[in-house]
């Protein structure tokens, strides 16, 4: 390090330390007007259950009074404490930092514009009371001395899952055993949750298995770890469906997690009265009725499958199927086949059609944004998630928290220097789709994919290939036309011309989650807590007002014990943390105000 980089450190460590003593004893004081002068008047407080027992960002000062003013003399925040040096990023002071509430202890990062806060993110870590059973609270395992009514650990084991769900009620029921799932049960695992988790597959995994062939992760390794047990050194970059899903299958019997394959929950209600759910499940043929306290959808960030209709579907002679019933390419050698959209699955499909020489038509109605992988990677994702950030100290939990700490609000202005970047680097490819007659987007506000993915969840494809075929013209490309009717062996589009048809397949994405609400609860508890997902970015497909925060997702809902889980590997394992904590929580009586829950705009 030189002499003046050094100086220049120290004078940001002095800062800031100089920065947090001061919020520091205008919280003690409870002196809310002080804590106000130590922010910009443009400013943002994102928090994570510490002070508002919710998801909640705070945007310029009048949303932080207010927010101060509720929840500070019940939070009870102390001893704020620098971790590590700060360092400069151009005119910004960053700063990791601890500190303490009445009830847990915290952890943050703090961003600096000219000695006052810009931004700031509180998250709680761990209830001081309630430790995860790990580290220094691991279990012992083996029980020294002589005891003649010894329980091994496997017979303690094989008695919790002949009891969980039959003689003994679990306090929270998790449907849906895919990812989201699997990493959410375990957290509550290490918080001695008593949980069960309900998946209709055969397998832990299957979820992944039962996917067309050549599915791949798009996102790299190092974005994708589980919780507690990280992939192996050796782990491929883009991990293949079916080693998802043997790991998946490992992590759920390592983890010890109460996990009910086939078995299909049917309905659920909430008993006001008992303070409970009614969930009644089929397990193996067995209807079983359970009674949690804790009811969380994990069906994953997409809801129902969307399939459109279309006049004379019925008559079509061919197969029709949505892309998650997609089967794989192997019987469709030789066959015409027609991929309506064209996102990651339309055009994974569509390659591995075109691999086994099919005939394969899509047809795009909507503009796409389109990232070439390597492109992501080391503009977009290499900072934060790559062997380079991991070789400089940079672990995915802390990368979590650094792309936590970035408010919504502001995430576009993050975000378009990196995808302006991509447009020249990759302008040549760009140039060549759009001769095809491919449209493109990189968003409504040129912010690019993950904006796109956090207000709308779909609207693009992280190119590993099939745009390539899309460009050559070996993926025949139709766009700008819609579907005026399908006949018995083809699709008349809304131009007047024909597509021979002998496979459709529907790759239009998923409803928002709260249809899984509609199904097995009712459609007045779907329309009671609303649309999920989206952040009320009035730009297409997510409508204002403006939210802030993903709409429903890990946080208190307008249903009382009813949750929602879900989102990338990322995401899943991220912010299992925060929604385990709160869980947790209300399982021992904690006082639990949630602050600034959020009201409905849109109910689908």
């Amino acid at each position: 390090m030189s002499k003046i980089t050094a100086q220049v450190q120290q004078t940001a460590t002095a800062t800031v330390q100089e920065w947090l003593s001061d919020f520091d004893k205008a919280l003690q004081a409870q002196d809310i007007q002080r804590v106000l002068s130590l922010f910009n008047d443009e400013c943002y407080w994102r928090d994570f259950l510490t002070f508002t027992w919710n998801l909640k960002t705070c945007e310029g000062k009048d949303d932080i009074q207010a927010m101060l003013n509720a929840t500070l003399n019940n939070a009870g925040p102390s001893n704020w404490q620098l971790e590590g040096e700060a360092t400069q990023n151009g005119d910004i002071y960053d700063a990791w930092f601890t500190f303490q509430t009445a009830v847990a202890s915290g952890k943050g990062y703090l961003r600096l514009k000219e000695g006052k806060c810009w931004t700031l993110l509180t998250t709680m870590q761990a209830l001081n009371d309630y430790p995860e059973q790990c580290n220094h609270h691991r279990p012992k395992g083996a029980e020294h001395g002589a005891n003649k009514q010894r329980e091994t650990w496997l017979e303690s084991r094989e008695r919790e899952e002949a009891e969980l769900g039959y003689t003994r009620q679990p306090y929270c029921v998790i449907i849906g055993g895919g990812q989201g799932g699997i990493g959410l049960g375990a957290r509550l695992r290490q918080l001695g949750v008593p949980t069960i988790i309900i998946e209709r597959n055969e397998r832990a995994g299957d979820s992944w298995r039962k996917r067309y062939k050549s599915l791949c992760l798009h996102d790299p390794v190092w974005y994708d770890h589980l919780p507690y047990i990280p992939f192996p050194e050796n782990w491929p970059v883009f991990a293949p469906k079916d080693k998802v899903g043997d790991w998946l299958e490992m992590y759920t019997k390592v983890m010890e997690l109460n996990y009910w394959s086939s078995t299909e929950c049917h309905n659920a209600r909430y008993d006001e009265a008992a303070g409970e759910w009614v969930v009644k499940v089929k397990r193996n043929g067995e209807e079983i009725t359970l009674r949690p306290k804790q009811l969380v959808m994990a069906t994953g960030m997409s809801g129902m499958p969307n399939v459109p209709k279309f006049p004379g579907a019925e008559s079509f002679q061919g197969e029709q199927q949505h892309s998650s019933q997609h089967p794989g390419p192997d019987a469709y050698k030789g066959k015409k086949c027609v991929i309506v959209g064209s996102n990651n699955s339309a055009h994974d499909i569509a390659a591995a059609l075109w691999e086994h020489d099919a005939d394969v038509t899509m047809l795009q109605r909507s503009s796409t944004h389109i990232v070439k992988s390597d492109s992501l990677m080391e503009e977009v994702l290499g900072p934060l998630y790559s062997e380079e950030a991991v070789a400089n100290g940079l672990t995915h939990e802390k990368a979590d928290l650094i792309f936590a700490s970035i408010p919504y609000k502001v995430l576009p202005d993050f975000q378009r220097p990196a995808f302006e970047a991509i447009k020249q680097r990759d302008a040549e490819f760009y140039q060549k789709l759009e001769g095809a007659g491919f449209m493109l987007d990189f968003g409504d506000d040129e912010s690019g994919l993950f904006l796109k993915y956090l207000r709308r969840g779909s609207g693009y494809y992280i190119d590993v290939g099939a745009c390539d075929l899309v460009a050559s013209g070996d993926i025949k490309l139709r766009s700008g036309v819609g579907i005026e009717r399908i006949n018995p062996h083809s699709i008349t589009l809304t131009d007047g011309s024909e597509l021979d048809a002998d496979l459709i397949v529907y790759a239009t994405g998923y409803g928002s989650m709260n249809g899984w609400a509609a199904r097995l609860i009712s459609q007045d508890v779907a329309d009671k807590v609303g649309k999920c997902w989206g952040l009320g970015s009035d730009t297409t497909k997510d409508p204002g007002p403006w939210e802030g925060e993903l709409r429903n997702m890990w946080k208190p809902t307008q249903q009382e014990a009813l949750w929602f889980h879900g989102g990338n590997l990322h995401q899943s394992r991220h912010y299992s943390r925060y929604l385990a904590l709160q869980l947790k929580a209300r399982m021992e009586g904690l006082d639990t105000p949630v602050y600034g829950l959020q009201p409905v705009h849109h109910i689908s």
